[in-house]
C-alpha cells in the first residue's frame, strides 16, 4: 500500500510504470521539492537534544558482510534504486563488488585512474609513422636477407592475431568480471589500444605489400605461432563462458589464474622475442618504420602489463585465501610452460644467427624476463643466474621524453591537452 504522507512513496514502491516519462520526471521534481520544504519547515522546531539523539543513517553493509559463498559481483546493468545510499570508498572491491559500478568516484584505486590518464596522454596513430624507407628496402631484392624477411613476416603474423585475442579477452571476459569502475575505465582504454595495435600491423602489412592471407593465417599454419595463440585462447574461453561467475574460492582462483595468464604471460613474456627482433632491426637502421610502430606498441604493452599486475596483486590483498601453495605451484607451471613455448618461437623465427642475435641468447633472456614476472607477483625466481643479454631493451621501454633510437621523432610525445607549456 502506498504511504500518502510520504511524497516520494510512489518512487519507493515503483508505481511509476503507468505514467509517461515526462509525467514521472515532473512528479519526481515535485516530490523532492516537497521533501525539501518539509525539512526546512521543521528545521527550527526540533530541540537540540532530539537532533543529537536521532540515530545516524544506517550504513549499508560492506560487500563482505553479506556476500555468501557463490555470490558474484554486480555488472553495472542492475536496476537503479531511487534514493539509495551514496557509495563510499570502502564499498568498492576489485572482484565480487556489490556496489553500483556506474559511479566512477569516489576513487579507491587512484593508481588505476592515473594509468588511464597516462595512456590517454600517450595517444598515437599508425599513419603518423613514415613507412617510405621500409617500402623501398623491402622491394629491394638485396635490401634484406631471407632470414630478416622471415623475422618481419613471422612477427607480423603472430602479433596481428595476438592483439585481437587480447582485445577479445578484455571485451568478452575480463571487463564483466572486474567490478571496479576506475579499473574498467582503463580496460576500455586498453581495448582501444589493442585495436590500434592490430591497425598498426595491418598498416605495415599493407604498406609492404605482403600477402595478407599468408600473414593473417600464420596462427593456423605455422606451428610456433599457432601454439602460442592456442595456449592463450584456452584462458579466454574459460572466462568468456557466459555462465561463468566469480564468488567462490574455485571461481575466484580461476579468474586470478586467467588474469596471470594474459597479463603476466601473454603480454609479459610472449611478446618479448618479437619485440627484441624487430627493434634490433631498427637499431641497425633497417625497417625503421615497422620498428617504430613496435616501439610504440611496446610502450603500450608495458603499461598494460603493469596495470594487470597491479590488479592481480590487489585481488591477492583483498582475497588472501586465493593465494594457496597449490595455486602458486599451478601458476609457476603456467609460467614455465609459456617460457618453453616462447623459446620454441625464438628457434622458429631465427634458426640461424641474424642481427647479432641467436636463439640461445633468447633462452637466457626469457629466463631473465620470467624471473622478473615471478617477482612482480610474489613468486620465487625459476631460472637462477639468468641474465639480460639485451640491456638496451630497458632503455627502449623507458621512454621518458627521449628521442627514439631511430632518430625520426620524439616517441614519448603527449596529446595537446596533456602538455605543459611552462
Amino acid at each position: 500500500m502506498l504511504d500518502w504522507d510520504d511524497p516520494i512513496a510512489p518512487f519507493k514502491s515503483g508505481d511509476t510504470t503507468a505514467r509517461s516519462a515526462s509525467t514521472r520526471a515532473l512528479l519526481a521534481t515535485e516530490a523532492l521539492a516537497a521533501v525539501e520544504r518539509a525539512e526546512q519547515a521543521g528545521a527550527g522546531e526540533a530541540p537540540p537534544a532530539a537532533v543529537a539523539a536521532a540515530p545516524a543513517p544506517a550504513r549499508a553493509p560492506a560487500a563482505d558482510d553479506d556476500l555468501l559463498d557463490g555470490d558474484h559481483g554486480v555488472t553495472g546493468l542492475e536496476e537503479l534504486e531511487f534514493g539509495a545510499r551514496r557509495i563510499a570508498v570502502d564499498d568498492k572491491k576489485m572482484i565480487n563488488c556489490q556496489a553500483d559500478l556506474n559511479q566512477l568516484v569516489p576513487f579507491k584505486y587512484k593508481w588505476a585512474w592515473q594509468k588511464y590518464l597516462d595512456a590517454c596522454a600517450n595517444h598515437w596513430m599508425p599513419q603518423e609513422i613514415n613507412m617510405n624507407a621500409d617500402i623501398s628496402l623491402w622491394k629491394d631484392p638485396t635490401g634484406l636477407t631471407d632470414d630478416e624477411r622471415t623475422i618481419i613476416k613471422r612477427n607480423l603474423g603472430f602479433f596481428s592475431t595476438a592483439d585481437s585475442l587480447v582485445a577479445n579477452n578484455l571485451v568478452l571476459a575480463v571487463y564483466r568480471l572486474i567490478t571496479n569502475p576506475e579499473c574498467r575505465q582503463y580496460l576500455l582504454r586498453q581495448a582501444f589500444e589493442e585495436a590500434l595495435h592490430t591497425h598498426a600491423y595491418q598498416y605495415c602489412i599493407e604498406s609492404l605489400g605482403l600477402d595478407e592471407a599468408e600473414i593473417f593465417n600464420m596462427y593456423r599454419e605455422v606451428p610456433a605461432v599457432h601454439n602460442k595463440a592456442a595456449w592463450a585462447l584456452q584462458f579466454t574461453q574459460s572466462l568468456g563462458d557466459p555462465t561463468f561467475n566469480t564468488g567462490t574460492l574455485e571461481t575466484d582462483q580461476r579468474l586470478l589464474r586467467d588474469l596471470i595468464a594474459f597479463y603476466v604471460v601473454f603480454e609479459g613474456i610472449f611478446f618479448y622475442v618479437g619485440f627484441v627482433q624487430i627493434l634490433s632491426m631498427g637499431r641497425r637502421n633497417k625497417m625503421t618504420g615497422v620498428a617504430e610502430q613496435f616501439q610504440y606498441i611496446l610502450r603500450d604493452e608495458s603499461m598494460h602489463m603493469n596495470f594487470g599486475i597491479d590488479v592481480i596483486n590487489q585481488i591477492k590483498v583483498e582475497n588472501p585465501q586465493l593465494w594457496t601453495e597449490a595455486f602458486q605451484k599451478e601458476v609457476i607451471g603456467i609460467i614455465r610452460e609459456a617460457v618453453e613455448l616462447e623459446i620454441a618461437y625464438a628457434h622458429d623465427t631465427m634458426p640461424r644467427g641474424v642481427l647479432g642475435l641467436n636463439a640461445k641468447m633468447f633462452e637466457d633472456y626469457l629466463g631473465f624476463i620470467a624471473n622478473r614476472r615471478c617477482a612482480q607477483i610474489g613468486l620465487p625466481e625459476q631460472y637462477p643466474g639468468a641474465g639480460n643479454p639485451f640491456p638496451w631493451m630497458s632503455e627502449v621501454i623507458d621512454l621518458k621524453k627521449e628521442k627514439n633510437f631511430f632518430e625520426t621523432r620524439v616517441t614519448e610525445y603527449q596529446t595537446g591537452g596533456a602538455l605543459s607549456w611552462d
